[in-house]
């Protein structure tokens, strides 16, 4: 089995309590299948102090990159937030906000 491998999130948990570990695996196996190595944790479900944990191997997570790892895009957000990797730029589109109708070179 050969393929790209991809950093993302694999789901732990129960109903409504989601709780993530960050994971290096081939990008052909399934999201809570078969993985190379556990690089980090995410806990989305802030703490009583309003903290989301996240724990990080930053030397493993820097290797795999180095090796062509592709992350998704919510592992390249935390690893953007805390400078493992240059920040994901945000998609900011103002024409979105405004209605259809209301638009410059809109059909009235």
């Amino acid at each position: 089995m050969t393929g790209i491998v991809r950093l993302r999130l694999q789901r732990f948990g129960r109903k409504k309590l989601p709780f993530y570990r960050i994971v290096a695996a081939n990008s052909q196996s399934p999201r809570d299948g078969k993985f190379l190595e556990v690089c980090g944790t995410y806990n989305p479900i802030a703490s009583k102090d309003g903290v989301k944990e996240i724990t990080l191997k930053t030397d493993r997570l820097k290797y795999w990159i180095s090796v062509g790892a592709q992350p998704s895009d919510r592992v390249a957000w935390i690893l953007g937030k805390f400078g493992v990797m240059p920040p994901v730029p945000q998609r900011y589109n103002p024409q979105r906000a405004v209605p259809k109708a209301e638009r410059p070179g809109a059909k009235s």
